[in-house]
Parts: structure tokens; C-alpha cells; sequence
């Protein structure tokens, strides 16, 4: 089973006087990972380098940014693929400190940067979200607004045309539960729609 990250975590190390600020952190998808790495970049202009790796499914990423190929970001990634972690992002900031590490040396050093972080990381299982639509008469709204909230499920919009259509999300592996009991209690008036992926 995947896991993600309850909250964000910080680490330093301090090698042969080269300084990597390391942070493991809960995210999905890669505008949201850019859009971190260009806040670190601001936040830390004297810094040489900015690497990151990113797990998110079809969305991963590993970038090196100006370390010689393969020996940032990739391992970076390596470290969060061994804890079985999906939806996270790993950075690491590096001040350099005058003397070169070699290869070898770099990829240790981020790779010790990330693992030292995720000693501290709390891990939660990764819950898939599916997205939902129905169309229920007008007498059925309260119940399906209940039903969602009381679920914990997020509701995303709603539309009153002929008939109320509900978008909302939930964790797939509660989809079918939830479908069935209140199929039952909608009496055969609740349709669901197909939704595009």
C-alpha cells in the first residue's frame, strides 16, 4: 500500500561545509511541486543549487538543477520510491561550501539530505480520490447533501436544472459502500453520471 505524508519536514546537513536544507513534503501534482521549488529558489537566492524529486503517479519528476546528471534528483526520487511514498515532493537546497564532492559524494548527500527528513516524516496511507456525479429531484437534496457531509466527502458543486446534479469526491475505497446505502435510501431515484477522468 502507498503512503504519503501527514506534514511537511525539515532536515540540514552540513558536509564538507556544503549545507543541504532538505524538505519532505505532501504533494500531488507537478504544478503545485514548480510552484514550491520557485518559492525556495526565492527564499534562498544565495544558493547554488535547488534539486527535487517528485512521486506523484503519471506526474513524477526528478530534477538535478545544475548538479552533474544523476546524482540529485534521481536519487532523490530512489529514497521516496524505497519508503513506498506516492504524492511527495523532496527538495533539497545547497549552499556551496568551496569544496566539490564528487559524484559519489553528491549522490550521498542528497540521498542522506532526504532520508534524514523522512526519519522525522509521519506516513499516512494514500487515499485515491474518485469523483462522483448524480442527479436527484429536488426532494432528495438535503439527504444527499447530508449523506456526503456526514461521509466526510468533499462536495465540489451542485447544479439545479429538471433536477439537482451533485459533484462531489471520495476515497474510492468508500465509493461503493456509500453508493449502495443511499441507492437504498433513494429508492431508485439517484442516477449517477459518468465522470470524465
Amino acid at each position: 500500500m502507498p503512503y504519503t505524508l501527514k506534514t511537511p519536514v525539515h532536515s540540514e546537513l552540513l558536509i564538507r561545509k556544503s549545507r543541504f536544507i532538505a524538505c519532505v513534503q505532501p504533494i500531488d501534482d507537478r504544478a503545485r511541486a514548480v510552484a514550491v521549488v520557485a518559492e525556495l529558489r526565492a527564499h534562498h537566492p544565495g544558493a547554488a543549487h535547488v534539486c527535487w524529486a517528485l512521486l506523484a503517479g503519471g506526474q513524477s519528476a526528478a530534477v538535478d538543477d545544475g548538479e552533474p546528471g544523476g546524482t540529485a534528483g534521481r536519487p532523490m526520487m530512489e529514497v521516496l520510491r524505497h519508503q513506498d511514498l506516492d504524492g511527495v515532493l523532496a527538495t533539497v537546497v545547497r549552499y556551496f561550501g568551496g569544496v566539490k564532492l564528487g559524484a559519489g559524494g553528491l549522490l550521498r548527500a542528497y540521498t542522506d539530505a532526504v532520508a534524514q527528513a523522512l526519519l522525522g516524516a509521519e506516513k499516512v496511507p494514500l487515499q485515491r480520490l474518485q469523483s462522483l456525479r448524480c442527479c436527484v429531484p429536488y426532494a432528495l437534496e438535503g439527504f444527499m447533501r447530508r449523506e456526503i457531509h456526514s461521509a466526510g466527502f468533499e462536495l465540489i458543486d451542485v447544479s439545479h436544472g429538471s433536477v439537482v446534479t451533485l459533484h462531489f469526491t471520495a476515497p474510492d475505497t468508500r465509493v461503493t459502500e456509500f453508493m449502495r446505502r443511499v441507492n437504498d435510501a433513494g429508492l431508485g431515484q439517484i442516477l449517477w453520471l459518468a465522470t470524465p477522468s
